[in-house]
């Protein structure tokens, strides 16, 4: 399948404007992420925080976060708040993983002190039709994995696009969808944490 654009998500509904978005704190999150989370099994997949403006300037270079889209200080101050709501839960993640993209890199290192960079959660924009199909292959393989151990759960720190070609929905700068495999080459989507 096709990897979605901006474009097409408008058209289907999928993507909406921002300003129609709740603006929800992390500490109302429904009981059932922090459920979820606790009894492991699972990737916490957030998309990162708040980047004003759309994709990447031209000729931007992965490595070098004066050539794209970055967090503005509102988004520091976002990513701050997501580890924040873990360390008030009481949730540690096994294992962070965050798209090479600065605005990925910089949300997992204020929310959880750092993130191991995977190629595969990076934006579709930097890739070839082709890898991006493969990455989603990896995700789904990664899911199917972290089903077979409970009681410890991974954050992803990704891209509205990768996610929406996951799950086939829009989140919000900032939000985190907890993600279960369903067995079928499937995703489940179990829980979301609101933005902060």
């Amino acid at each position: 399948m096709p990897h979605p654009t901006r474009r097409t998500l408008l058209r289907t509904g999928l993507a909406l404007p921002l300003a129609s978005l709740p603006a929800l704190a992390c500490g109302q999150a429904p009981g059932a992420a922090v459920n979820a989370l606790r009894t492991g099994g699972v990737v916490i997949a957030f998309r990162h925080a708040l980047a004003p403006g759309t994709f990447d300037p031209p000729g931007f270079t992965l490595g070098q976060c004066s050539t794209q889209r970055n967090l503005n200080d509102d988004g520091r101050a976002q990513a701050r708040r997501i580890g924040q709501w873990f360390q008030r839960q009481g949730l540690t993640p096994a294992r962070v993983l965050s798209s090479p993209w600065c605005r990925c890199t910089e949300t997992a290192q204020l929310a959880f002190g750092g993130a191991e960079a995977w190629p595969a959660l990076g934006s579709p924009r930097g890739y070839a039709e082709q890898t991006n199909a493969e990455h989603l292959g990896l995700l789904r393989g990664a899911l199917s994995e972290a089903a077979r151990q409970p009681g410890r759960f991974d954050v992803w720190v990704t891209h509205m696009f990768v996610l929406a070609a996951l799950v086939q929905e829009n989140t919000s700068s900032g939000e985190g969808l907890v993600l279960r495999a369903d067995g079928r080459g499937g995703v489940q989507v179990l829980a979301r944490v609101a933005p902060a």
